[in-house]
């Protein structure tokens, strides 16, 4: 079949003649004699649309494009009740005219990128992805620095502002050995398809991309990150650059307003308000410490001795309204002070359980707590000294912080 994309990727609509249809309830499988919907390959997503019957009128949604491996046909997926194709019937079909734009902004950006980072520190680029809402490449290098992406793309943009032609041209494997071509395929056919862009980027590729590198706009780098094959760039092109820089901008924005400041100041007076939040979570966790002694040494007072006569003491407690950090600080501040048994528990958001004793009693908490939490459904743990767990509910808490209880000696 024709592939009308590889000459003239600017071309959105073409007459065909269904070849074969392959029905799928309400969907359908449907290759043609000429296409010019690119489909998935080389990490460029496939072009949607419509084909439409030139006969009737009627029209059908295309959602999907695909490459057959063993033949290399197009096979478009399109939406569509049985037996409205056929093979033979006559049709037409319309590229989204949105989406290929942005995907020829996208191709031919990372080509200019790729090329960029190629030439100023060579950093070759191992793969490229492009998403709906990002694109991304992975460079064969463990480190890029700031300076490094700002560089990259600031060549890249101007190879942009300068307008270089982008041309496609064909050689073999060997003569495009002999021409530069930045990267070529390992399995490739008679003939290689090349994107060169004007006297900066020559390099073999099947996808659709713009007539000069002005058409793309604008190259905008994202954020980088550690893959496993070397450091993945995301970027995007075009108008989905400014798309997404407008976002952006109304992110700071809104920011900026919740912070009563100037856009650019919005990072200063997020860490000021995370440092005061970090000072504040500091005095609180002060003040609970204090809580937490006192209201063990008041425990203390009144807590009952068991076994009578051992010197143990056994503290039983419910809270309502406390979470499992304070029971966890309370039980230290408890066997700590004296030699005591704490059994607590609260209620809150997160029922739970915290089961401590001063080391070297001869109870075993990490075992109680085991026995406590089979008989809940819930999961915890912990050693002989201190052992923590959840409950279902805070009543669920308190009846087994009572059955707990009973068996201390």
């Amino acid at each position: 079949m024709d592939r009308l994309y590889y000459d003239n990727p600017s071309l959105l609509e073409f007459d065909a003649t269904v070849t074969a249809v392959e029905e799928r309830g309400e969907q359908a499988i449907v290759s043609l004699d000429r296409s010019a919907f690119y489909p998935t390959s080389g990490g460029q997503n496939s072009d949607t649309g419509e084909i439409y019957g030139i006969a009737t009128g009627s029209r059908v949604r295309i959602i999907d494009v695909q490459e057959q491996e063993e033949t290399g046909d197009v096979l478009h997926l399109v939406e569509c009740p049985p037996g409205w194709l056929r093979p033979g019937v006559p049709v037409r079909g319309e590229v989204d005219a949105v989406r290929r734009r942005d995907h020829m902004q996208q191709h031919t950006g990372q080509h200019v990128l790729s090329a960029a980072f190629e030439r100023l520190f060579g950093f070759s680029t191992v793969s490229f992805h492009m998403g709906d809402d990002s694109c991304t490449i992975d460079l064969a290098t463990d480190e890029v620095s700031p300076q490094q992406l700002e560089a990259a793309e600031l060549l890249s943009n101007e190879v942009i502002a300068e307008d270089r032609p982008v041309e496609i041209r064909y050689a073999t494997p060997d003569e495009a050995r002999t021409m530069g071509v930045r990267k070529i395929p390992p399995a490739v056919r008679e003939k290689l398809r090349l994107i060169d862009i004007g006297n900066f980027d020559l390099n073999a590729c099947g996808g659709t991309h713009v007539r000069s590198t002005g058409q793309i706009g604008a190259i905008f780098l994202r954020k980088t990150e550690k893959v496993k094959q070397g450091v993945r760039v995301e970027f995007v092109c075009g108008l989905r650059a400014v798309s997404v820089a407008r976002r952006d901008f109304q992110t700071l924005t809104e920011a900026a307003a919740v912070f009563s400041t100037h856009l650019w100041e919005v990072p200063q007076q997020a860490q000021k308000a995370l440092d005061e939040i970090k000072s504040a979570q500091k005095a609180q966790n002060r003040l609970l410490e204090e809580v937490a002694e006192l209201q063990a040494a008041d425990l203390l007072r009144s807590a009952e001795e068991r076994p009578a006569g051992s010197g143990q003491k056994l503290v039983v407690e419910f809270y309502a309204d406390r979470d499992l950090g304070f029971m966890r600080m309370l039980a230290q501040k408890l066997s700590r002070l004296d030699k005591v048994v704490a059994l607590l528990a609260c209620g809150g958001a997160q029922p739970s359980l915290v089961f401590a004793q001063t080391a070297g009693l001869a109870n075993d908490m990490g075992a109680l707590m085991k026995a406590t939490l089979q008989k809940l459904g819930t999961r915890g743990g912990g050693n002989r000294d201190m052992a923590q767990g959840g409950a279902p509910d805070a009543s669920s808490a308190l009846q087994a912080l009572h059955e707990a209880a009973s068996a201390i000696g």
